[in-house]
């Protein structure tokens, strides 16, 4: 079964394991298929589920809804996100005024068919629209009980500090960012941790598993393999491309007899990997059968010592990216639409 954690500096529990449904709800994955992976999680003991209004253009927030129906609300955490462009994508379909987070938000809950989630996330920074303009919108979304909590993703360390400060004024908790982190993409290590844990803010990290190049299932010199997701260009195609290189690929190769001595496979070593991060308050996984969650919920309560993690240091020497200022590059300077 899945451990639980705290959510920043809140007195919210999380499982660890939390299940995400980016790329397999509402597109990759046919519905009666998804709804047996949400209670395969459910039977496993995952509580939180993450989605966004632009994954499926809504689609994704809908068989989710459907997936949970007849459970116990109270016993759930649901977290969903607003910035991209939905709907008919028009000017004021994406962003983060108060418009956009007002329509948003009430979109998502019926799709969802419940009446608040448990956070509610900026998916990247709107720099069209003034921060304070947006927090005054979620100020007013958590005064509505609409949602109990507010999170962002992607967001720089001034920026986490910003919307901080701002929530903190209009009495609101941002308790959450949810960046991508694995062992290969380290980018947040360098200044989005150390402000986090400064200010009480938690990582929901997404791609733990690198888009699956960390299951150790892409080899060295050879074709990728069919249907994965490297294949499919809904499934996250475009993140997988900077890691699928003959160096990158000999070096994850190395993870194996560590996993191996471990009794995990390479993709539990992975996800146990970014829980010994004790800023990280859960790993997103995705599944499109139900034995990848089973799977996945045994890296729960691992612990890697300082051997083992120096190790996976070693093994990946020289292809890690943990460059800080990528974290600048995140968030487009202007609204896609």
């Amino acid at each position: 079964m899945v451990n639980y954690r705290y959510l920043g500096n809140s007195g919210l529990k999380v499982s660890e394991i939390t299940y995400g449904n980016w790329v397999t709800h509402g597109s990759q994955v046919e519905n009666d298929a998804a709804v047996k992976t949400v209670h395969a999680a459910l039977d496993a003991g995952i509580t939180t589920f993450d989605t966004a209004d632009v994954y499926a253009n809504g689609a994704a927030e809908s068989v989710l809804g459907e997936a949970i129906k007849g459970q116990r609300r109270a016993s759930l955490e649901i977290f969903t996100k607003v910035y991209f462009p939905t709907g008919p994508k028009g000017p004021n379909d994406t962003g983060l005024s108060r418009k956009h987070i007002f329509e948003s938000i009430d979109a998502s809950l019926e799709r969802l068919g419940t009446d608040y989630v448990d956070l509610y996330q900026a998916h990247r920074f709107d720099y069209e629209t003034p921060i304070e303009e947006t927090f005054q919108a979620f100020a007013d979304v958590v005064r509505q009980g609409k949602a109990l909590y507010i999170g962002v993703s992607e967001w720089t360390a001034e920026q986490l500090r910003e919307g901080h400060a701002l929530a903190k004024e209009l009495g609101i908790q941002l308790i959450s960012n949810q960046p991508q982190y694995s062992a290969l993409w380290r980018v947040i290590e360098g200044k989005v941790v150390p402000t986090s844990r400064a200010l009480g803010i938690s990582q929901i990290v997404w791609s733990p598993m690198a888009q699956g190049v960390l299951t150790g299932k892409y080899l060295p010199g050879q074709p990728v393999p069919a249907g994965s997701r490297a294949t499919d260009e809904k499934s996250g195609a475009t993140f997988i491309k900077r890691f699928l290189n003959d160096e990158t690929l000999t070096a994850v190769q190395k993870l194996k007899p560590i996993a191996d001595d471990l009794g995990l496979t390479m993709g539990q070593l992975s996800i146990a990997w970014v829980l010994q991060n004790d800023n990280v308050a859960a790993a997103l996984v995705g599944a499109s059968r139900p034995e990848q969650i089973a799977d996945n919920v045994k890296a729960s309560g691992v612990t890697l010592d300082e051997s083992v993690m120096s190790a996976i240091d070693e093994a990946l020497n020289g292809v890690v990216e943990d460059d800080a200022e990528i974290t600048y590059e995140t968030s487009p300077k202007q609204r896609l639409v």
